[in-house]
């Protein structure tokens, strides 16, 4: 008995939760599942992805759906949905003051370097989103492209690692704002639960519950592609922005604008004065650095080219430096009037809702915490949601699609113990912080070999063939030698300090080139790699050149699937992929080409 083909519905945006469309869906599911248990190679089947049948025999695909160019059909993001995307992505930014007042900057000096740090971060998003613009592939493809068939698994695995913790990591933050929505509802009966969890845990019952129930929210989303998402980050335009402002207006209504002192900062002398001021601009640059890093994987869904290029270099550094503000100004003021230490908007909402208890304000935090928690919801979807079932797509196309690795994310993070980490791991905190230098170099690799060496040139059929005669993408057994000594001497430099930043013991000069952090790994793995590559090209460079392309020249044609190795007779996006034989005279046996001349005569028909 075949295996199951039957694909459920195309559905785009918020039209996947109408109930007669979820309906469908699960009948079509249910279909499946009931024809795969039938019989054992049925469920084998059953349990590839769509678009992983591209050879068959083999023991490992380099293909499916989701890591093939996105459809036309599924381009749907203009520049408006980006820049309600890069918006709302951003203005989850309220606590980013406190790292600069923490540095002994006062609040404007904070707001400022805020605003510069944005303007890089969003001039090397820019520059990093246009693979995925132009050639509609996401990193782990781009990355391919850039350090090998072979080689790309490493860069790839080094993102989803970062991509898991911080998932765990905001999916506890957000499940804050959800305590607060459920004292705003249940009042003192819900804030004085009996709390049955041992201390050690780490995490109280009132906050499990929290949790728990987060968890549970992010699962629909988990079944959707980031082309049926655009609803959400509109509905966060439309929600987060008067949560900010209004938060904002009550504090300074409050206090009648006394900012006061604010959080104290570390007296500093002028000599380790400009130490302090990098160590914040990179804090700030930091900040989104995991952003930088996914540009790909939401700029391959774009409709034309530029969409969202223009879209975040407006957006992302006025929004960041919009909530960085608000939260300095803020929770300074509420400080200063009512003699608290606090920082965290979730805990200045607990403090307001305790000093004012009556119902109205109670219901004004549950509205603020919703919005809140929805805007975590949507920063957690796109910085980590995606960019790990991206990846995991890569690491196991066979068995592994977006859905499917976004919702593996979701469990793994229950392993991470996020609750833990935020209690007392401040070590680990450090090597998070410090983890950027990784990224940051891989993507400076990127950014070089895209603009300066390739001449924006990629040959997508070559990105989905491990094989050793691939003319450009095998480079040395797989691995681009060249990108991985440059991405090494990004990594090195800052190195020491990063381990300084553990408890190591380096000089104080290590420490100060650590705070240089992503900044300095991007630039000198650029800075490496180009001089590099000029006396040692790498093969796929060299052809390129020898071809005398000019910039993005090979952007123009659609991928074929029936130009993909081994991709006779496989299903991709739904179609059965058929590929005339190469030399009719080649040897076959009669069955082959009997089987061969029915499938030909079947198809035209059709």
């Amino acid at each position: 008995m075949e295996a199951p083909t039957t694909n459920p519905p195309t559905i785009t945006g918020i039209n996947a939760f109408r109930p007669k469309n979820l309906l469908a869906t699960f009948r079509v599911k249910k279909a499946n599942f009931k024809t795969a248990i039938q019989s054992k190679e049925n469920f084998k089947r059953y349990l590839r992805t769509p678009g992983s049948d591209a050879d068959p025999s083999g023991s490992y695909s380099w293909v499916n759906d989701d890591l093939l160019p996105s459809r036309p059909e599924s381009r749907t993001w203009v520049w408006w949905n980006y820049f309600f995307f890069y918006f709302s992505l951003s203005m989850d930014n309220w606590t980013l003051g406190s790292v600069m007042v923490g540095c002994g900057l006062n609040w404007w000096q904070s707001i400022i370097i805020v605003f510069f740090s944005q303007l890089v971060s969003s001039i090397a998003m820019a520059f990093n989103s246009r693979s995925g613009e132009i050639y509609h592939v996401g990193y782990p493809i781009i990355s391919r492209a850039v350090f090998g068939t072979w080689g790309a698994y490493y860069v790839v695995f080094a993102r989803s690692v970062l991509a898991i913790v911080y998932y765990a990591i905001k999916l506890y933050v957000g499940s804050s704002f959800v305590v607060n929505m459920l004292t705003a509802v249940f009042g003192d009966s819900y804030r004085n639960i009996h709390n049955a969890i041992p201390e050690s845990v780490g995490m109280s019952t009132k906050q499990f519950i929290a949790f728990f129930l987060y968890w549970l929210a992010h699962i629909p989303f988990t079944l959707l592609r980031p082309y049926q998402l655009r609803w959400v980050f509109t509905l966060k335009m439309m929600t987060v922005v008067p949560a900010c402002f209004g938060l904002f207006i009550f504090c300074m209504v409050n206090t009648k604008g006394v900012i006061g002192p604010g959080i104290p900062g570390i007296r500093s002398s002028s000599s380790s004065f400009a130490w302090f001021v990098v160590y914040a601009f990179n804090s700030g640059l930091g900040n989104t650095a995991n952003i930088i890093t996914n540009q790909p994987d939401f700029s391959r869904w774009a409709k034309y080219p530029y969409a969202s290029v223009w879209s975040q270099l407006i957006a992302n550094p006025i929004s960041v430096t919009i909530n960085a503000s608000l939260g300095i100004l803020a929770t300074s003021a509420i400080n200063h009037a009512w003699g608290l230490e606090l920082w965290n908007p979730w805990d200045l909402l607990d403090a307001i809702m305790a000093r004012y208890p009556s119902s109205s304000v109670r219901f004004a935090i549950f509205l603020c915490s919703t919005f809140w928690a929805l805007l975590v919801l949507g920063t957690n979807i796109a910085a980590n949601m995606i960019p790990f079932g991206s990846d995991a797509t890569m690491l196991c196309p066979r068995y592994i699609n977006m859905p499917r690795g976004q919702f593996l994310g979701l469990c793994l993070a229950w392993a991470v113990n996020p609750w833990q980490i935020l209690r007392s791991a401040e070590v680990f905190l450090n090597f998070l912080g410090g983890y950027i230098i990784f990224m940051a170099s891989a993507v400076g690799v990127m950014v070089a070999d895209y603009y300066f060496l390739t001449n924006g040139n990629i040959f997508l059929k070559h990105l989905y063939d491990g094989d050793k005669s691939n003319p450009h993408y095998y480079y040395t057994k797989g691995w681009n030698i060249q990108g991985y000594i440059a991405y090494i001497v990004g990594v090195v430099i800052p190195f020491p300090g990063f381990c300084g930043s553990l408890g190591a013991n380096v000089s104080q000069t290590a420490m100060n080139i650590g705070h240089l952090g992503w900044c300095l790994s991007f630039v000198v793995s650029i800075v490496v790699y180009v001089p590099l590559c000029y006396f040692w090209p790498t093969k796929n460079q060299k052809l390129i050149k020898s071809m005398n392309l000019k910039f993005e020249e090979t952007a123009g044609e659609e991928l074929d699937p029936a130009t993909l190795p081994h991709s006779h007779g496989a299903l991709i996006h739904g179609r059965e992929v058929e590929v005339e034989p190469k030399n009719a005279d080649a040897a076959e046996s009669a069955t082959d080409k009997e089987v061969e001349e029915v499938t030909m005569v079947a198809t035209k028909t059709a």
